[in-house]
C-alpha cells in the first residue's frame, strides 16, 4: 500500500476493476486550486467569475453547464472541429444551440498554446480560425479525457497484456490473457461509463458461477447531464448512412408535449431510427427534459429487438414526457398525432 506494507491474498479468480484517472495536459500541473480536473471542479467552494474549460466532452460540458447556470462566465475550448462527434449530429446541434443560448462560449477547432498558472489567474493562449487569442480565467478545468488506471498492477512483471493505449486486453467475456484473471470497467475497452462497468462486474460474476450472460455494447445508453440533457442508444443517423443501411426516422418535439410545457422546459426532441425493411429500432436520440430517464424505454425496446410500431402501439400515460417517445415511434411511419 502507500505506506509500504505488503500483503498477500490468494483467490481462485481475480477481477481487476481499477478504473481510470483524469488525463492531464503534459505542459501543465493540475493543482486543483486554479487548474482543475473533474474532482477539483466539484470541490470549488465559490463560483468563479470566469471559468475556462479545455475539452468539450462529457465532463467538460457537464461541469461547464453547471457552473454557467450558477453564474460563471464559461468558455469551452475544444481541439476537435466538430461538436460532440460521438452523438447524432442533429441532437448535438440542438444541444449546442441551447448551451449557446445559456451564455456558454464554445469554440471548436482550437489549438492550445502556452498556459500560465498565476497566483490569481490562469492565462490560456490559443489559436482559433487562424487568429491568436489570450484568455484570462479565474479557474481552468482540464477535461481532455481519461486514462486507464494500471498504476501499481505490475502488469509487465506478471505478464498481464496491455494494449498500446494502456488498457488491459480482454476478450468478449472480459477474460485477460492470464488464467482466472478478469478485468472490467474503465480499465478495459468500451465506453467509460459507470453503468457499463457495473454491468460488466455482474456479468463476470455470473460467468464465474457458470452462467452464460450476454453484453451488447450497442444497447449501452449514453447520457450527458447538461441542461437540456442529451441521451442516446444505438446507431446515429450518420453511422447508418456510412454503413449503407436503409432506415426511416421519426422526430417528435417536446414543444407539443403538455408535461414539458407545464414544466416550463419544452426544448429538444426525440428521434427514432428504424430499419426500412424490418422496422426494427436501430437507434434513439434525445435532447430535452429528463431524457436520462426516458432513454431506458428505448434500451429495453432495442434489447428485445422491438420495432418502431411496437412502441407506437403501446399506450403512454398522459400527460407525460414519454409521450414524445411515442410520437417519435409514430412518426417513423408518418402517423404522429401532435406536431
Amino acid at each position: 500500500d502507500d505506506k509500504g506494507t505488503q500483503q498477500e491474498i490468494s483467490a481462485t479468480h481475480v477481477i481487476v476493476a481499477t478504473g481510470s484517472n483524469s488525463r492531464h495536459l503534459p505542459q501543465l500541473a493540475t493543482d486543483n486550486i486554479n487548474v482543475l480536473d473533474n474532482e477539483g471542479a466539484l470541490d470549488l467552494t465559490a463560483v468563479p467569475k470566469e471559468l475556462c474549460v479545455i475539452g468539450a466532452g462529457v465532463i467538460g460540458l457537464e461541469m461547464g453547464s453547471v457552473w454557467s447556470r450558477v453564474g460563471a462566465k464559461v468558455t469551452v475550448l475544444e481541439v476537435m472541429d466538430k461538436f460532440l462527434p460521438a452523438a447524432d449530429e442533429q441532437a448535438a446541434k440542438e444541444l449546442h444551440k441551447n448551451l449557446l443560448k445559456q451564455g456558454l462560449v464554445i469554440k471548436n477547432g482550437v489549438k492550445i498554446g502556452e498556459i500560465k498558472n498565476g497566483k490569481k489567474k490562469v492565462t490560456i493562449n490559443y489559436e482559433h480560425n487562424g487568429e491568436q487569442h489570450k484568455l484570462e480565467a479565474d479557474k481552468l478545468l482540464v477535461s481532455i479525457g481519461r486514462v486507464p488506471n494500471t498504476n501499481g498492477l505490475n502488469a509487465e512483471a506478471v505478464g498481464l497484456k496491455l494494449d498500446e493505449r494502456g488498457f488491459i486486453v480482454v476478450d468478449d467475456e472480459c477474460k485477460t490473457n492470464l488464467p482466472n484473471v478478469w478485468a472490467i470497467g474503465d480499465v478495459v475497452r468500451g465506453p467509460m461509463l459507470a453503468h457499463k462497468a457495473s454491468e460488466e462486474g455482474v456479468i463476470v460474476a455470473e460467468r464465474i458461477a457458470g452462467q452464460h450472460p450476454h453484453f451488447d455494447f450497442n444497447t449501452v445508453p449514453w447520457v450527458i447531464y447538461t441542461n437540456p440533457e442529451i441521451a442516446w442508444v444505438g446507431k446515429t443517423e450518420q453511422q447508418l448512412q456510412a454503413e449503407g443501411v436503409a432506415f426511416k426516422k421519426g422526430v417528435a418535439s417536446f414543444m407539443a408535449n403538455g408535461r414539458a410545457l407545464g414544466l416550463g422546459n419544452s426544448v429538444g426532441f426525440v428521434k427514432m431510427l428504424a430499419c426500412e425493411q424490418t422496422d426494427r429500432i436501430l437507434g434513439v436520440h434525445m435532447v430535452g427534459p429528463f431524457v436520462s430517464e426516458l432513454i431506458s424505454e428505448a434500451v429495453v425496446a432495442m434489447e428485445f429487438m422491438a420495432s418502431s410500431e411496437d412502441l407506437a402501439r403501446i399506450i403512454h400515460a398522459h400527460p407525460s414526457l414519454s409521450e414524445v417517445t411515442h410520437e417519435a415511434a409514430l412518426a417513423c411511419d408518418k402517423r404522429q398525432l401532435h406536431g
